[in-house]
């Protein structure tokens, strides 16, 4: 019986603070969190207009891109302005007219709090040059204004992926009239904080 006794207040001590102990040991190491990074890449639909004419042709494209990032570690509202000029026409519609390109990513661990908000409120640009030059310019249609003529339709919803970066989850916006895609590629990076 003697040697039970302190056995038995070993175990029951352990199931009493084993939880408390085991909360401190994994407060001490941090907390599992996240933090995201956004990639874009721009691209056309097979039936874009500078495919049927402009092969080949030098352009440049920029957009502007609302980004609501907030938590209680870390906050970040504002708009981003990406431009990428001396672009090619690509021979084939399945290239890109713009490789996958890092846009922003967080420096800070936060809590998760779902994805950050992306929007990609307007794209321009232009491609060719002389009397064959196609002016690009589309934006979001806003209530009580007219529809534009190249209207984009933002936050299209695209399969989630995995690639070497790791899981994506994915949204495009789209010109109507140039069919033009932004697809803008979000990862979430697991750290402890």
């Amino acid at each position: 019986m003697r040697f039970r006794r302190p056995a038995f207040w070993c175990f029951l001590t352990l199931i009493i603070g084993g939880p408390v102990l085991f909360d401190q040991a994994a407060g001490a190491a941090g907390e599992f969190g996240v933090r995201h990074r956004i990639d874009v890449v721009v691209s056309a639909e097979p039936d874009a207009p500078i495919f049927q004419r402009l092969r080949g042709a030098k352009g440049e494209v920029s957009f502007t891109v609302r980004l609501s990032a907030n938590s209680r570690e870390s906050k970040f509202f504002g708009m981003l302005h990406p431009s990428f000029p001396d672009i090619l026409v690509p021979d084939r519609p399945d290239k890109p007219l713009v490789q996958q390109t890092k846009l922003w990513e967080e420096e800070v661990c936060h809590q998760r709090r779902g994805l950050p908000k992306v929007t990609v409120t307007q794209f321009g640009g232009h491609f060719g040059a002389g009397e064959g030059r196609i002016e690009i310019s589309g934006i979001n249609r806003h209530i009580g204004l007219l529809v534009p003529p190249d209207e984009l339709t933002p936050g299209i919803k695209l399969d989630s992926g995995r690639d070497d970066l790791g899981l994506f989850y994915g949204f495009r916006a789209q010109t109507r009239n140039s069919r033009l895609n932004v697809d803008l590629k979000i990862y979430p990076i697991d750290c402890f904080f």
